[in-house]
């Protein structure tokens, strides 16, 4: 009776899972065949070069005024050892206070990179949700995540179906 039922369910849902469509896409793929995409990377990079340049000179300032303070330690009187030691200590803090203005969860290259990539995202999605209520698709799975996708076929992959939609023809 037990095996009589399992396969009833097995049957069921392989069934089930017939009637389901899939789509593949490779994000990766589509978002490097977008210009506007590339461009927003090649300026949040620059951007990023300038901020991390910015962090680095007040680092090595910091580092240069310890490395100075350990040459005259001997030299200098105890409140003078405290002056010392207090600037060194503020230009780590400004230092590290403009990393995490710049760099920080919710810092300026964390809002530039939403501000420059979610309208592109968000057309892109709106493309590929488009297809998929069209061609009624279930599940659209991106193949360049890491969902573990061991092998998909070519045929059910519609990445280039998505750029041709938002004007890109491949």
């Amino acid at each position: 009776m037990k095996k009589v039922i399992l396969m009833i369910v097995l049957f069921a849902a392989s069934a089930s899972l017939q009637a389901q469509k899939f789509a593949l896409i490779d994000m990766d793929y589509i978002f490097k065949n977008i210009p506007a995409y590339e461009r927003a990377n090649e300026q949040l990079n620059q951007v990023s070069k300038k901020w991390q340049a910015e962090v680095d000179a007040l680092t090595t300032e910091a580092q240069t005024m310890y490395k100075n303070y350990q040459n005259e330690v001997v030299f200098l009187s105890k409140e003078q050892k405290q002056a010392k030691q207090d600037a060194i200590m503020e230009k780590e803090r400004q230092a590290a206070e403009l990393k995490r203005k710049y760099f920080g969860p919710e810092g300026e290259l964390f809002k530039k990179r939403t501000a420059l990539m979610t309208p592109i995202q968000d057309e892109v999605y709106n493309a590929v949700k488009d297809i998929a209520d069209l061609r009624g698709y279930q599940l659209v799975i991106d193949r360049a995540s890491d969902t573990g996708i061991i092998f998909g076929s070519p045929k059910i992959d519609i990445s280039d179906e998505v750029l041709r939609k938002l004007g890109y023809s491949y």
